[in-house]
């Protein structure tokens, strides 16, 4: 078993070094030539690999400069937390559903600031960013609408669907703070017992 645990860890970081060098590749070759005459075949000779790598990453020049995949939540966890699990408790459902999703760390805040300062000068890179993000929502806000059922108010869907990427965002947050180590699962638990404390302090 731990075998196992090892020789995924080991892929898991190989991974995230060719989706890192993709990003810098792209980064470096917009800096020097202007991204709209970067191609995928520039970035994937940067790197020295096959164009069908670059497609198993990203699905486009676009996704490579912000580092951004599709961020895909477990069917079946979703299943579980629109059922009411895995334990009936809400803050703790969505602490488990939010761990699920945190498979795609950031890329750090330099990177991050680099893709941004490129998306400002090219609208269709903002856009999808936004279309990510607002994919996303979509999909929290059909697992909050099917976990209180079809009678929910828009307002309380809206609310959870909003807290939800607020811990996602404030875990992201906390763990680039932390320097990026480690996996960013593994700083939820603190941000939820923090926002408890915040909404509900002991007396």
């Amino acid at each position: 078993m731990q075998e196992v645990v090892e020789v995924e860890g080991l892929r898991a970081r190989k991974k995230r070094a060719r989706l890192e060098a993709f990003v810098d590749a792209t980064h470096r070759l917009a800096a020097e030539q202007g991204l709209e005459r970067v191609t995928v075949e520039a970035i994937c000779a940067e790197v020295g690999v096959s164009v069908r790598t670059f497609f198993n990453y990203f699905e486009s020049k676009d996704d490579a400069v912000l580092g951004m995949e599709h961020w895909r939540l477990d069917p079946a966890v979703g299943d579980r937390f629109a059922a009411g699990g895995p334990t009936g408790h809400l803050l703790t459902d969505m602490q488990a559903l939010i761990t699920s999703a945190l498979d795609h760390p950031p890329l750090g805040k330099e990177r991050m600031e680099r893709a941004f300062e490129l998306a400002k000068d090219h609208p269709e890179v903002m856009l999808r960013a936004y279309t990510h993000l607002q994919g996303l929502t979509d999909e929290l806000g059909g697992l909050v609408r099917r976990r209180f059922g079809d009678a929910a108010d828009e307002s309380t869907v809206a609310l959870v669907g909003t807290l939800l990427l607020a811990l996602a965002h404030a875990t992201f947050v906390r763990w680039d703070t932390a320097g990026g180590d480690g996996d960013v699962q593994d700083h939820l638990p603190s941000v939820v017992a923090e926002l408890t404390a915040i909404v509900a302090p002991r007396a």
